[in-house]
């Protein structure tokens, strides 16, 4: 799906007015800060891992820009139902396109901030449970 410039910014308005999954998630196998030292971005990304290595729920909480929240609602929306090992090999340059790489490849820290985050605390999840089994 590709959107124009004007699909692209009501997207992101509309994943930062209303955004899907935010708030904390009791309970979560993964919760993760990051950041984005250029500007005052945080994101907490919390998930929820099933015993067969999905993700069943993935939620957020933070502060920032209209990119990097809204990217961060849509990234929970994305990553839900997914294999960790399937969220790990997302690429950024995917998520640029889906959200509208012409509106948001001038802030692109601001728009993978939420993606990272929640790669580098499945990729933590996965190791820790790899140390477990063995």
């Amino acid at each position: 799906m590709t959107m124009d410039r004007q699909e692209a910014i009501e997207f992101l308005v509309d994943h930062y007015q209303r955004p899907r999954n935010r708030g904390s998630l009791p309970d979560a196998d993964v919760h993760l800060t990051g950041g984005n030292p250029g500007c005052s971005d945080t994101v907490e990304m919390y998930a929820k891992v099933s015993p067969d290595g999905h993700v069943e729920e993935v939620t957020f909480e933070g502060s920032g820009c209209t990119i990097s929240m809204a990217a961060a609602s849509y990234v929970t929306e994305l990553t839900a139902g997914m294999t960790v090992e399937e969220v790990e090999a997302l690429s950024f340059e995917t998520l640029m396109d889906d959200l509208g790489r012409e509106v948001v490849m001038a802030r692109p820290t601001c728009a993978t901030v939420a993606l990272g985050t929640l790669k580098k605390g499945l990729h933590e999840y996965r190791m820790k449970k790899r140390a477990e089994a063995s």
